[in-house]
């Protein structure tokens, strides 16, 4: 079986589209869910997630890294590697394509369609007038545009991100359900030992960066976290050897983790200490 993860602009039709898809091949559909459980996880709110992930960066963000985003992203990426861990899921949420990376074979599609059958969606489905749904519509693709550039340093636009790209101006619902549904059967697609042996060190990794992230002593760290069968590699500086030592306790703490490399933790530059 396969991951399938749908990128779309708002009201395009992935919606429709996943749950098409989730219907035909008994996959388990995926989008909002994700935030609720990442904010009842973490405790933090549905909403500041929501945000963090939709609203246009600040030009003070973009200058300073917003940490605060940043572990954002870390819990929901955590908590959607742990439901496609076992395969079988259709994600239409935030960036999945992009936050389970190259490690898996996920069937990457973008949806599109033409402005006016968005706008026509949006006001039967919103209840708005025509304008209010274009300039509402073209306000969210900016906003992700934006992120996406801001996030990972790439165009979402860009057709090589993706391995099919479906416009809906002339192809119904039904029909790429079914060139999709097709897409799962082939060797290219199919969750391989190394496939999984990939998502599970992604699934630890995000683990380990989420739980740094929601921790009060190391939730302002920006670490660079590696991980191996198991074997945990952590660079980056922190303020003391108290959190080092935090670090090194909190993630010793998590299941599936059998080694941890901190060798650099004795030495100091600039009264940083490197992990």
């Amino acid at each position: 079986m396969a991951i399938i993860t749908i990128s779309r602009g708002t009201f395009s039709g992935g919606q429709k589209l996943a749950e098409c898809l989730a219907a035909k091949l008994g996959y388990q559909s995926l989008s909002r869910e994700i935030l609720v459980e990442a904010a009842e996880k973490y405790g933090i709110s549905e909403n500041e997630l929501a945000h963090a992930m939709k609203s246009k960066p600040a030009i003070m963000e973009r200058l300073s890294l917003n940490i605060d985003r940043i572990r954002y992203l870390s819990f929901i990426q955590a908590t959607l590697c742990e439901h496609v861990k076992d395969d079988n899921v259709v994600y239409y949420g935030h960036a999945g394509h992009l936050l389970l990376k190259d490690v898996c074979k996920a069937i990457k599609v973008k949806v599109i369609a033409p402005m006016e059958q968005r706008i026509a969606f949006a006001m039967d489905r919103n209840r708005m007038s025509r304008d209010e749904a274009n300039a509402y519509i073209r306000k969210m693709d900016e906003y992700r545009k934006k992120w996406t550039k801001f996030l990972y340093g790439i165009d979402w636009n860009d057709p090589s991100l993706y391995d099919l790209i479906i416009n809906l101006r002339d192809t119904t619902i039904d029909t790429a359900c079914q060139v999709i549904s097709n897409m799962t059967l082939a060797p290219e697609f199919q969750f391989t030992e190394k496939s999984r042996l990939a998502i599970a060190n992604l699934t630890l990794e995000s683990q380990i960066k989420a739980r740094l992230a929601s921790d009060k002593a190391t939730k302002d760290y920006l670490l660079k976290v590696a991980v191996e069968n198991g074997n945990v590699r952590i660079s980056g500086r922190v303020k003391n050897t108290e959190d080092a030592d935090r670090i090194k306790t909190i993630v010793s703490a998590i299941p599936g983790v059998r080694k941890i490399d901190c060798s650099c933790a004795e030495y100091y530059i600039n009264d940083d200490v490197i992990l």
